[in-house]
C-alpha cells in the first residue's frame, strides 16, 4: 500500500460547513471524481450526494440554446436496499428522479452561456440516506458547487432551500415526517441576488403566508450561495474561454427594418396558426430578398436569432407602452372558457376544458384501493390511491412526432397531481384509487392548469366527494426594470416563450394548493411576486366561478360502469380467519360473489364488485358469517346440508353447522326428518345452546315461535 499516495489525496481534499437546522451541510471537492471538470460531494445528516460536471472538448459556434443535461440517479445501496424485480441493478429513470432532476435543470440553465458552445452534463448521484432527510436540497447545491469550482463559464451559483409551514410556524429544511404534516412545503431555488424557481403544494394556505416562506427560503440561499463562492476561493479552477465570435449579419439594419414592419401585423392576428403562419411567410419573404447571403450558415443563423430578437422587442414593447397582447387582452383579462361534462359513454367520470386555444380532456377511473401506485424509493416504499398522467400528444399543437412519455409530461402531471392532491377523500371515507388521465388535445399556454380544472370537473362528474373544487391559472411577466413591467394573466405559449416569468398557481375559493415559477431573468421583488400572486387569486377566482357554472359539487350518483363498494369492520384477529389458509377462504368468497375483496390491518375490509354479476350483499353477508360468533337466542337463516334419523345438520354461518334434532323440528310427533325439512332447503332456526365441545344446537320450532311472537 502507498501510504504517501493516500495522505497526498487527503491533502487535496477541501471542505466548509455551514449549519442548517439541527446539521452541517458540509461541501468537499478534490478527493472523488478528479478526472470530471468539477465534482462535489454534498453531505446532510445520513444523506450524501456526489455532484459530477463534465463538458465536451468541442463546441459548436452559433448556437440559439444551452446543450446541458442533468441526468440526477439514486442508488438503492444509499439506503442499504437491493433492487426489487428480476434484475438487481438500477434501470431507467424513475419519475421521482427525473423530478429532481428538472428541479436542478431549472434555476441553472439560464445561468450557462449559449456562446460556450459545449455539451454540458450535470451527473448528481445520492450515494447515501437516511431515509429521514430529503436528498433534492442537497442535489442542488451539490450541482452548483460543482460548476462553480469547475473551468466551466457559470453566472452562479445558484442554492435551493425547502421551507414547511406548520403549526403556524416555518421549518427550515423539514424532514419527511414534517413535510407530510405540514399544511405548506416550498422548494425555492436562486441566486444570491433573487429567486429563479419555485414549486411546492399548501393545504389552501394564504398568499401572505407563501410570500413569508419565500423571504425565509432566500435567506437561506443566500448563506448556502457565500459558501459555494467561498469554496470557489479556495479551490476553483481558471474558466475555459467563451468562443469570440465577431461574425455579425450583414446589411443588419434593413433585414431589421423589415422585419419590425411585417412582424408588427403578423404577430397580431386573432388565432395561434393564424399569427404562426403569417410569421413563417414574413421569415420566408425576407429571406427570399437576401437568399444569397443566406447561404452561409453562420449569416443564417444571425438572421433567425435577429427574427427572434425582433418578435421580442415587438411583444414586449406593445404590452409595456399599449397594454395590448398578442390576441387582443389586457394583461388581466382571461380567455374564454367553457366546461363540458359526461363527453365519454362508458368511462366513470369525464369531462373538457378549454380556455382559448388550450384544451385538455379528463377521464376518471376508480379501482379497487389495492390498484394504487406502489412507489419502490429508496426513501421507502409508499403506495398513493390517487393518481394523475398528463400526456401531450403532438397533434395538440399541429405537429406530427412519437407519443412518448418525457420529462415534460412526468413534471406538467406532478404539478397538477400536486394541486388537487389536497382536496382528495381519503380511503376510508372514499375507498377507491382514483385515477385521472389528462390528455391535452389543443396548447397555447398553461396546459398543466387546464390540467387541474379538467381533473376537478372530471373527478365531481364522477362523484368523487372532493373536499372543494380546484382551478388553475398561469401568470406571466414582462419586465423593463424595477418600475417598468406588466403581469399578465392566463398567459398564451408565445408570451411564455417572449417573457420573463412563468408563475402557475392553483387552489381553491380559500387558498392555494399548489404553484411553480421559473423566472428568466436574475429575480423578482417581494413587490411584484405579491402583485402577481393576488391577480392570479382573482384570476383563479374567475375561473371557479365558471367552472361551478357547470358543476359544483359531486355527482350524487356514479357511473353505472364504476365499481360499487360496500364496507365494514371486522375485529383484527379475525383477518387472517376470512383471508384463509394461503387465500383460500377469501378467494372462495370472491369467486362465487364476483367480487374483489381487500382488507388492511385496521379491519376494514372493501368489497367491490365491478359488473352487474357481482353479488355484494352475499359476499357481505359470507363474510360476517365467517367472522361472526354463533350467539345463543339468535335466529339464523340457514341451510340444511345433512338429514339423519334423528335429525338435520344446518349450517347457520358460513363454515358453522349444527343440529336440529328431529324433537325440535315439529310440536307434533314425527317419523322422519323429512316429513318437515329436505337437503339443500333454507330454514330459519334459533340457536339454542353450545356445549362444552362448541357444539351448537339449533331449534325449528322455537324459531317459529319467535317469529309469531314479533309478529303479534
Amino acid at each position: 500500500m502507498d501510504v504517501g499516495f493516500i495522505f497526498k489525496e487527503y491533502k487535496l481534499k477541501k471542505r466548509l460547513t455551514y449549519k442548517i437546522g439541527n446539521d452541517e451541510l458540509i461541501l468537499e471537492t478534490g478527493y472523488l471524481a478528479k478526472q470530471a471538470n468539477g465534482a462535489v460531494y454534498a453531505e446532510y445528516a445520513g444523506v450524501a450526494v456526489l455532484a459530477t460536471v463534465c463538458a465536451s472538448n468541442s463546441s459548436q459556434e452559433g448556437l440559439d440554446y444551452v446543450p446541458l443535461t442533468v441526468d440526477y440517479n439514486e442508488k438503492y445501496y444509499a439506503a442499504g436496499k437491493i433492487p426489487g424485480g428480476f434484475i438487481k441493478r438500477e434501470g431507467r429513470p424513475k419519475d421521482k428522479e427525473i423530478l429532481v432532476s428538472r428541479l436542478i435543470d431549472r434555476p441553472m440553465r439560464p445561468l450557462f452561456k449559449k456562446e460556450f458552445g459545449r455539451d454540458i452534463q450535470i451527473v448528481p448521484t445520492c450515494v447515501s440516506t437516511d431515509m429521514v432527510n430529503p436528498s433534492d436540497i442537497i442535489a442542488v447545491v451539490a450541482s452548483s458547487a460543482a460548476v462553480t469550482i469547475s473551468d466551466i463559464p457559470f453566472d452562479g451559483p445558484v442554492a435551493a432551500s425547502r421551507v414547511a409551514f406548520k403549526d403556524g410556524k416555518y421549518i427550515i429544511n423539514p424532514t419527511f415526517s414534517e413535510i407530510e404534516s405540514a399544511d405548506m412545503e416550498i422548494v425555492v431555488a436562486g441566486t444570491k441576488d433573487g429567486i429563479t424557481m419555485v414549486e411546492g403544494g399548501a393545504k389552501e394556505v394564504s398568499e401572505e403566508v407563501m410570500l413569508e416562506a419565500l423571504d425565509k427560503a432566500h435567506a437561506t440561499i443566500k448563506e448556502l450561495c457565500k459558501l459555494q463562492e467561498d469554496l470557489r476561493a479556495m479551490c476553483g479552477k481558471e474558466k475555459l474561454p467563451v468562443l469570440d465570435f465577431n461574425v455579425s449579419l450583414e446589411n443588419k439594419d434593413a433585414i431589421y427594418s423589415e422585419m419590425y414592419s411585417s412582424l408588427s401585423t403578423a404577430l397580431y392576428l386573432s388565432s395561434k396558426v393564424e399569427r404562426s403562419n403569417a410569421a413563417e411567410n414574413v421569415r420566408k419573404n425576407i429571406m427570399a430578398n437576401y437568399a444569397e447571403q443566406l447561404q452561409d450558415d453562420i449569416q443564417m443563423k444571425l438572421f433567425d436569432s435577429l427574427f427572434e430578437d425582433v418578435k421580442y422587442t415587438i411583444v414586449r414593447k406593445n404590452i409595456l407602452e399599449k397594454n395590448i397582447r398578442l390576441d387582443g387582452r389586457t394583461t388581466k383579462d382571461i380567455r374564454p372558457i367553457t366546461c363540458d361534462i359526461g363527453v365519454l359513454p362508458r368511462t366513470h367520470g369525464s369531462a373538457v376544458f378549454t380556455r382559448g386555444e388550450t384544451q385538455a380532456l379528463g377521464v376518471v377511473t376508480l379501482g379497487t384501493v389495492a390498484e394504487g401506485q406502489i412507489y419502490d424509493d429508496i426513501d421507502g416504499d409508499r403506495s398513493e390511491n390517487f393518481i394523475l398522467h398528463y400526456n401531450f400528444p403532438p397533434f395538440s399543437v399541429g405537429e406530427v412526432g412519437k407519443l412518448a412519455t418525457g420529462r415534460r409530461e412526468i413534471g406538467h402531471g406532478n404539478l397538477a397531481h400536486r394541486s388537487l392532491y389536497p382536496m382528495m377523500p381519503d380511503t376510508t371515507s372514499f375507498p377507491y384509487t382514483v385515477r385521472v388521465v389528462s390528455e391535452i388535445l389543443e396548447s397555447n399556454g398553461s396546459s398543466s392548469m387546464a390540467s387541474v380544472c379538467v381533473g376537478t370537473l372530471s373527478m365531481l362528474h364522477a362523484g368523487i366527494p372532493m373536499k372543494k373544487p380546484v382551478a388553475g391559472i398561469a401568470m406571466g411577466l414582462i419586465t423593463e426594470d424595477e418600475n417598468n413591467y406588466a403581469i399578465l394573466s392566463d398567459i398564451l405559449g408565445e408570451e411564455d416563450h417572449l417573457g420573463d416569468m412563468d408563475f402557475k398557481v392553483a387552489g381553491t375559493k380559500d387558498g392555494i394548493t399548489g404553484f411553480q415559477m421559473d423566472i428568466k431573468i436574475a429575480g423578482v421583488s417581494r413587490t411584484i411576486m405579491e402583485k402577481a400572486l393576488l391577480q392570479a387569486k382573482e384570476g383563479r377566482l374567475h375561473i371557479l366561478g365558471i367552472m361551478n357554472e357547470t358543476i359544483s359539487s359531486p355527482n350524487p350518483n356514479k357511473s353505472k360502469y364504476a365499481p360499487s363498494i360496500e364496507t365494514l369492520t371486522i375485529p383484527v384477529d379475525k383477518i387472517g380467519v376470512l383471508i384463509g389458509p394461503s387465500g383460500k377462504t377469501v378467494k372462495a368468497i370472491c369467486e362465487k360473489c364476483t367480487v374483489v375483496i381487500n382488507t388492511d390491518n385496521n379491519g376494514v375490509v372493501s368489497v367491490y364488485g365491478k359488473d352487474e354479476k357481482a353479488d355484494l350483499p352475499r359476499a357481505i353477508a359470507m363474510i360476517k358469517g365467517i367472522v361472526s360468533e354463533p350467539e345463543i337466542g339468535a335466529i339464523y337463516t340457514g341451510l340444511v346440508k345433512k338429514i339423519t334419523d334423528f335429525g338435520a345438520f344446518i349450517e347457520i354461518l358460513p363454515g358453522k353447522e349444527g343440529l336440529c334434532h328431529i324433537s325440535k323440528l315439529s310440536l307434533k310427533r314425527i317419523s322422519k326428518v323429512t316429513e318437515v325439512l329436505t337437503e339443500g332447503q333454507e330454514v330459519n332456526v334459533k340457536l339454542i345452546d353450545i356445549d362444552r365441545m362448541g357444539r351448537l344446537s339449533l331449534s325449528y320450532i322455537d324459531a317459529l315461535k319467535q317469529q309469531e311472537k314479533d309478529n303479534q
